[in-house]
């Protein structure tokens, strides 16, 4: 399976307890999907360094319709606007970051 990402957005907070928030755009070649990809990761540093992840796919639509105007909703609108050439995206084999350089 080969997947086309681009990050949308990137938000940490910290510093001792450190929550981790990014959404990247993904196509998935195989099926043909477009979607949005959002990972999130809370650590607490203060509880033995305990981590806790989630991620959850979405199509644009539900992602769009998200709160507010974000950097990630700004982002994937100008993603949107302009012409995509396929050749300028950035393979993944896995879900590992691999992302489309603007």
């Amino acid at each position: 399976m080969v997947l086309l990402k681009r990050e949308l957005h990137r938000q940490v907070k910290g510093p001792e307890v450190t929550h981790a928030d990014r959404c990247t755009l993904v196509f998935d070649t195989d099926t043909k999907s477009l979607y949005v990809e959002r990972e999130v990761a809370h650590l607490d540093a203060r509880v033995d360094g305990t981590i806790e992840m989630q991620t959850a796919t979405m199509d644009i639509a539900d992602y769009l319709k998200q709160g507010g105007q974000t950097a990630g909703h700004r982002e994937l609108w100008r993603l949107l606007r302009k012409p995509m050439i396929p050749t300028s995206w950035s393979t993944s084999r896995s879900v590992s970051s691999a992302f489309w350089a603007s």
